[in-house]
């Protein structure tokens, strides 16, 4: 998987994304209290899409609210319909901040990224001591694979197992939250 590629797809997903988009509130919710969204802290979402959670972080008062995604079209979007939200274009991996985070969220996105171990060594970068690291999807591990069996097969891969991924994230977090079930798939850990 090529991350131009992984662009492309979503630039050419990005006009009918949000007609298309399912919110399940109790499960967002859950996710957003597992990763820490609260009032006062800065957040960092990942792969951000149209910025489908940035209602959500807004009305729990975060601090700030910075974004990213790679995918142009999606920026365009998010900028659009929030202005008052940093967005930015481009790849979390090279991308330069200028501050670190109190809290990370990468929602729904990261079956997108090829390299699991280097995408947690970066994030872990980009966040606070103290701070938290949230993977999360609104669906369930079987769901999302067969979400992606069809036309994202060639931008996505296989969801790791949830200790999976909380043994790539122990040499930066202690994982407190492992979640899935036939409702959601969370992963998130404080910075050690």
């Amino acid at each position: 998987m090529e991350k131009k590629d992984v662009a492309a797809f979503f630039d050419r997903c990005a006009p009918w994304w949000d007609a298309d988009m399912i919110r399940k509130e109790d499960i967002i919710a859950t996710i957003l209290d597992n990763g820490g969204i609260r009032p006062g802290v800065d957040v960092l979402d990942v792969a951000c899409g149209t910025g489908v959670l940035f209602p959500d972080y807004l009305k729990r008062g975060v601090s700030s609210l910075t974004a990213i995604d790679i995918s142009p079209e999606m920026v365009k979007i998010a900028q659009n319909k929030y202005p008052q939200v940093t967005v930015v274009c481009g790849d979390v991996e090279e991308a330069v901040f200028k501050k670190q985070f109190d809290c990370v969220m990468v929602y729904n996105a990261f079956p997108h990224f090829p390299n699991p171990q280097r995408l947690i060594r970066r994030l872990a970068a980009l966040i606070k001591p103290g701070g938290r690291l949230s993977i999360a999807h609104s669906m369930s591990r079987a769901e999302l694979s067969a979400h992606h069996e069809g036309r994202a097969s060639s931008v996505s891969i296989e969801l790791l197992h949830e200790e999976e991924l909380a043994a790539i994230f122990s040499p930066f977090f202690q994982v407190d939250v492992v979640i899935s079930d036939d409702r959601m798939y969370q992963v998130s850990g404080i910075k050690k």
